[in-house]
């Protein structure tokens, strides 16, 4: 099991490179961006490389560094991260990505997560064809449990997803009549060739490890290491307390990076959205001022201050005020963002979150309102697709929730998780980067990668330490 135990070949996982950079049969780096300067800055910014950050003075790179609520996790990071030591208020970035070669390499998502890849309704007794990470595999329901395999018989190549069960527990290839076991992908039977067909036993076809929660079927991919279980990556309070929900999964075009990196970007939901249906009768600022507080896996958005008007010098005035919206809130929120709503539902008040948005690896973005939560999982199906998987939750019980189904069918479907993402969902068609050149409210992108970087580094270490080795330098 361990998920996708046999990669196709060019497919670099933990197994084939070094700090998630592709290396050769000799072990040098292929890469083109990784030069000696950079080495030896310890994955800082390159002696003589400009900084990206443009407009900022050089010790004003980052006006809002990662806070943390923890005086012992930052002695435990400093101490496991001497070779990343940069200047207070600083995070590396160059227009290649190189300073982040983890996720530089990750253009078709990381390995070793549960992603969601369909809802649970759509899998039944015949083969659904699944590409995730590059991989294709098929999920498949037998006595009510759903199992994963690769998609591509051994015999001679034919998708397996062609095929049916022809017994139970099992699928057969619509070739030859190869049948193997869902559970341990053993041959099972080789129809063609008989009950006692030698070949049978001597063939293992590489499965996946499934489970089902929120209504979806989520698989697991790894680098043979046992699974985490899967409740510990969900948003915990998701695991812990009962929600209705209202999700949405869209086949997208764009690499799944641009589709997070969008998610929690600071900048664009005052500009883009504007026009958004969803928030036309709503205050959106202007501008606003941030910082970056961690707690535990996640990161959030902590807004300070927010600008309702603006005069640019030599253009004129900008407002994000009309006669038709709403009054902007007398003080600055963090659930909600500029929502009205007086009281916060108990669940989500219980949470505590330190700010409006937040995000988590492998990619999960969530979004806090005072009466529901809103979350984006972005599922890499390739290096230029992914599954966008959007999911509403309403922490009520019994007859409270009537009218969340009603909302969510009769408006929030079309208006957020339609016209409102379908924003998103353009700009990340026709997202050219790298090259890019940063601004200010970037730094919730740059705090993105670096939590994606250090937790992939834990990541090789961990994969180190269970005996899996890594291709040296």
């Amino acid at each position: 099991m361990g998920g996708g135990h046999e990669r196709p070949p060019g497919r670099w996982g933990a197994a084939e490179c070094r700090y998630g950079v592709p290396v050769t049969s000799r072990g040098r780096d292929r890469s083109p961006d990784r030069r000696p300067e950079f080495a030896a800055a310890g994955r800082g910014v390159p002696s003589g490389e400009p900084n990206l950050l443009v407009g900022l003075r050089a010790d004003d790179v980052l006006t809002s560094p990662i806070a943390t609520t923890s005086g012992a996790d930052v002695t435990d990071t400093v101490q496991k991260r001497q070779v990343r030591k940069h200047r207070a208020g600083r995070l590396p970035g160059r227009q290649d990505w190189s300073s982040w070669p983890h996720y530089q390499a990750a253009k078709a998502g990381f390995r070793g997560y549960w992603y969601p890849v369909c809802f649970s309704s759509q899998v039944g007794e015949k083969p659904r064809q699944v590409t995730l990470l590059g991989e294709r595999l098929f999920v498949i329901r037998d006595n009510g449990k759903v199992f994963g395999m690769k998609d591509r018989c051994p015999h001679r190549g034919v998708p397996l997803s062609y095929g049916n069960k022809q017994f139970p527990g099992t699928v057969s290839c619509v070739y030859h009549g190869w049948t193997f076991d869902l559970e341990t992908g053993d041959l099972k039977a080789a129809i063609t060739d008989g009950p006692q067909s030698p070949i049978c036993g001597k063939v293992t076809q590489p499965t996946y490890d499934v489970e089902e929660r929120l209504g979806m079927v989520w698989v697991y991919v790894g680098d043979g290491e046992k699974p985490h279980p899967i409740d510990e990556q969900l948003p915990e309070e998701l695991v812990s307390n009962a929600a209705v929900l209202g999700a949405r999964i869209q086949p997208r075009e764009g690499n799944w990076r641009f589709a997070c990196e969008n998610g929690y970007d600071e900048g664009h939901a005052k500009y883009l959205h504007r026009t958004a249906l969803w928030r036309l009768f709503k205050p959106m600022p202007v501008w606003n001022t941030t910082r970056i507080v961690k707690r535990g896996r996640w990161i959030y958005r902590v807004q300070q201050e927010q600008f309702w008007d603006a005069d640019f010098p030599g253009l004129g005035h900008w407002s994000g005020k009309a006669w038709y919206k709403l009054r902007p809130p007398k003080e600055t929120k963090n659930i909600g963002n500029t929502s009205t709503h007086r009281e916060t539902n108990p669940v989500i008040a219980a949470q505590e979150f330190p700010g409006f948005a937040s995000v988590s690896m492998p990619g999960v973005l969530r979004i806090a309102y005072p009466t529901f939560i809103h979350y984006e999982f972005y599922t890499p199906v390739d290096e230029d697709n992914h599954l966008y998987v959007g999911v509403m939750a309403d922490f009520k019980k019994g007859l409270k929730t009537l009218p969340f189904y009603a909302k969510y069918l009769g408006a929030v479907r079309w208006l957020f998780h339609g016209q409102f993402s379908g924003q998103d969902k353009w700009m990340v068609e026709v997202t050219d980067a790298p090259p890019e050149k940063l601004y200010r409210p970037d730094d919730s992108l740059l705090q993105w990668r670096k939590l994606a970087e250090d937790v992939t580094e834990d990541r090789v270490d961990r994969l180190r330490a269970e005996g899996i080795e890594l291709a040296d330098d």
